[in-house]
């Protein structure tokens, strides 16, 4: 074997093919292979024939029109968006675009090289050029300078530095002279990824450390563009059950059962909107996956359907490990059907985890995954719809498995180096799948702390064990920002961190923030202080349940992202780089910790402790979200900060679908859709969506959307006429006119009187202490501008002068 440097040599052959070329360059294969307009796969490989990769890429090459040359000294391939050209010698590959402006391109001196086994692509690096994504890792939001490791790792406690994570998902987004592209490598063995650091900027590069190299080049005239792309790739979200996107509570761990009732007693009874309430390891028996602990839950049926019946789902904990107990079921099962991993040697490998000597089952083998389908069984006959996969990095006490453990990896053989970052992807695969077997036409909910690119097919994502910290609420923020830019659109971490006690303020500020994640939950560690809205005293329990409230009344928006996730994979969380990745004032300071919801709402995390902050607004009008007043973009802004407040904005042009509070997703609103509009003079558009919020009748076209479109130069708000066979649950339609100046409005042609209204979006906190500690907020919105009319299902224009 030869350990030096070996660059891919001079193309001695090719041939032409449906889409590309394939060929020799002196004695390694490479091929180049467009899967639509905007997507070329490049492949490069020691032998004679490609190794398969089966799990993240769903994307079938399409008929694509492109135009292939031949000339002297480079082979050509253009698309109507993107432009490669292949040096022949030695090979080296530029990405263009339909204007020939340099993309991407192999470092001239090395290009693709092998060192033994170990494969590497350098590319040159432009001046100014910027690397996002990466998904779950730590750092900054552009990446440059800055190298990672893709190793899935149970990484206990984690901090900003701590890197490889749980997740790994090989793909960044570049912006090369203000012009975005994407770059997904598909190999999972231990992979690196530098972006200039420790060569004086001479390269970049990313590597795998076997098998060949295997990426996808991704164009897009946007950095939103590229992440679409990249979902037809590796696939969208499914469309979660709507009441995963409520308030979760977790703590490890409720028990006894007893315990479990009086937090669903104590959400009910404080009026506190909750949906989920989560069961931890200590529920089953010795910590046995597909058991109940008979003591602690003698009736676990019993408590499903209460906690239903007050209109609380439960979650249970699901880990891969399974303990080798003759006569424990499960493990009997397993071994007959022989779902195990091995050695080599065939003996089954054994670690110790949670329930001690266990077990490991290969869920890279299709026979793996439906005896683990079958099994969940157990659970769904019980009642429950929600499994949380942990521990499937895979962790196990020590964290050192052999390399040699073998797996199937869907036929190919091959062992835990090459089957490891995609362990967990496939184990929560299976759980959905299972799920979705046993369930029939209800949608489960699927949560994972391990995966690979395209585990967003199958469940949402949580951080991990974070710890409780300002620094660590505002590391979750960038980390699920990343992993909406890397495809993964539903994403949370564990508010008020799950290592350590959360304090007061923290505990506060955590939740404002997280109010607009996606993924929306409370969780702790074992033998630490309670963490539940109300565990920190009389003030952060208001400013929990007013926080809590707005995420309920912001549910109709968003579940209307949620449907935009699924259908185009965009994130629900939006790093400032999704949209303003050309401002250079994102890339420092706080704004890097800064996010959208959706387009149109501006979220500013600050710490617990600042009693002022600086912000930046991107280019536009803002409105503070809580007060309406208008703020010009393109500035950094000093605020104050209070342990109610959360700096947030909603930008000009923003169509905000609301309702009226309620205490779980499963209860009917008052039936009046609260639609906020933003005044601009620009046009903007919003995609409102409903269905059952539970099954998958949607996808036979019981579901009800409207395209909202707001056009401030002819004055004119119009939501389309309706799509879908479902009506909607609102029956009655009152516009908030935020910043709108007109005095006459018509609906349909008819005039219409507007009504003056005062608003508040989040509560006064009520001054608990006779002698007050420090002056407390008390937000609204005076003199607001609404107009009401039935909701009908023709098109409803709204014009103003």
């Amino acid at each position: 074997m030869n350990y030096k440097n070996e660059s891919i040599g001079t193309i001695t052959s090719f041939n032409w093919k449906e889409n590309g070329f394939e060929g020799q360059a002196g004695n390694k294969k490479f091929a180049l292979t467009f899967y639509n307009e905007r997507i070329c796969r490049v492949q490069a490989s020691l032998n004679d024939s490609f190794e398969h990769y089966p799990f993240s890429v769903i994307l079938t090459p399409q008929k694509t029109g492109i135009d292939a040359r031949e000339k002297d000294d480079r082979l050509e391939l253009h698309s109507p968006h993107l432009s490669v050209e292949v040096q022949k010698s030695p090979m080296r590959i530029t990405f263009k675009t339909k204007c020939g402006e340099i993309l991407n391109a192999d470092d001239p001196g090395f290009g693709i090289s092998w060192l033994g086994h170990e494969v590497t692509n350098y590319k040159s690096l432009a001046q100014d050029e910027i690397f996002l994504g990466m998904g779950e890792k730590g750092g900054g939001l552009n990446r440059r300078g800055s190298s990672f490791d893709n190793w899935n790792s149970d990484a206990f406690g984690f901090n900003n530095d701590t890197d490889p994570l749980y997740m790994s998902t090989p793909f960044f987004i570049g912006v090369r002279e203000g012009k975005p592209y994407g770059i997904f490598l598909d190999n999972t063995f231990k992979s690196h990824f530098n972006f200039g650091t420790s060569n004086n900027n001479r390269f970049s590069y990313f590597s795998a450390e076997a098998g060949d190299l295997n990426y996808y080049f991704i164009q897009g005239d946007t950095v939103a563009q590229v992440i679409q792309e990249y979902a037809k790739l590796t696939g969208t979200c499914e469309l979660p059950p709507k009441w995963s996107l409520g308030f979760q509570q977790c703590r490890y761990s409720y028990y006894p059962d007893h315990e479990v009732y009086n937090i669903a007693d104590t959400f009910r009874n404080k009026k506190i909107p909750a949906d989920v309430i989560y069961l931890d390891i200590h529920y089953m028996k010795d910590y046995m996956a597909f058991t109940f602990d008979n003591e602690r839950f003698p009736d676990p049926k019993a408590l499903i359907e209460k906690l239903e019946s007050q209109g609380f789902k439960v979650v249970v904990i699901l880990d891969p490990g399974i303990a080798t107990k003759p006569g424990y079921g499960t493990y009997d099962r397993g071994i007959e059907q022989d779902v195990f991993v091995k050695y080599p040697d065939g003996s089954r490998y054994e670690a110790g985890v949670w329930p001690g000597n266990s077990h490991f089952t290969d869920f890279t083998s299709e026979k793996g995954r439906d005896w683990w389908a079958d099994e969940l069984k157990f659970y769904t006959d019980l009642g429950l719809e929600g499994f949380w996969n942990d521990m499937n990095e895979p962790a196990c006490w020590g964290q050192d498995i052999p390399n040699m453990i073998e797996f199937d990896y869907d036929g190919q053989q091959t062992s835990h180096k090459k089957a490891r970052n995609v362990y967990g992807f496939q184990m929560v695969r299976a759980t959905f799948e299972g799920a979705r077997k046993q369930l029939g036409n209800k949608r489960p909910f699927t949560l994972t702390r391990s995966g690979f690119s395209g585990v967003q097919r199958y469940s949402a994502v949580w951080t991990g064990d974070n710890v409780a910290g300002d620094d660590h609420m505002l590391l979750g923020v960038r980390l699920v920002n990343s992993l909406g830019m890397a495809g993964v659109p539903i994403a949370g971490y564990d508010i008020g961190g799950f290592v350590g006690e959360s304090g007061p303020a923290l505990f506060a500020r955590w939740l404002a923030v997280a109010t607009f994640a996606p993924f929306f939950r409370v969780h702790s560690m074992v033998n630490v202080r309670d963490s539940e809205p109300w565990a920190y005293g009389e003030e952060v329990e208001e400013i929990a349940r007013n926080y809590i409230n707005l995420r309920y009344k912001l549910m109709p928006y968003i579940y209307s992202l949620a449907y935009e996730a699924h259908s185009n994979g965009l994130p629900l969380n939006r790093s400032l780089a999704v949209d303003y990745y050309n401002d250079h004032n994102i890339y420092g300071g706080s704004a890097q910790d800064e996010f959208t919801l959706g387009q149109w709402l501006l979220v500013c995390p600050t710490t617990s402790e600042q009693q002022y902050a600086k912000i930046y607004l991107p280019e536009g009008e803002w409105y503070h979200f809580f007060t309406d007043e208008k703020v010009q973009g393109g500035q950094h802004l000093v605020v104050e900060t209070t342990m109610e407040d959360l700096p947030v904005y909603a930008k000009a042009g923003a169509i905000i679908p609301m309702q009226n509070t309620v205490q779980t997703t499963q209860e009917a609103a008052d039936g009046t859709l609260r639609l906020h509009i933003y005044f601009s003079r620009q046009n903007s558009e919003q995609l409102y969506y409903e269905d059952d919020g539970s099954t998958y009748d949607f996808k036979e076209g019981h579901f009800y959307k409207r395209q909202i479109q707001l056009n401030g130069e002819s004055n004119t708000l119009i939501l389309s006429a309706r799509e879908g066979k479902l009506g909607s649950a609102f029956q009655k339609l009152k516009v908030y006119l935020h910043g709108f100046e007109a005095d006459y409005f018509e609906i349909n042609g008819e005039s219409v009187n507007y009504v003056m209204e005062d608003i508040r979006l989040i509560d006064p906190v009520t001054e608990f202490d006779p002698l007050p500690q420090r002056e407390k907020r008390n937000y609204q919105i005076k003199a607001l501008k609404t107009l009401e009319t039935e909701l009908k299902d023709t098109e409803i224009k709204i014009q103003w002068k």
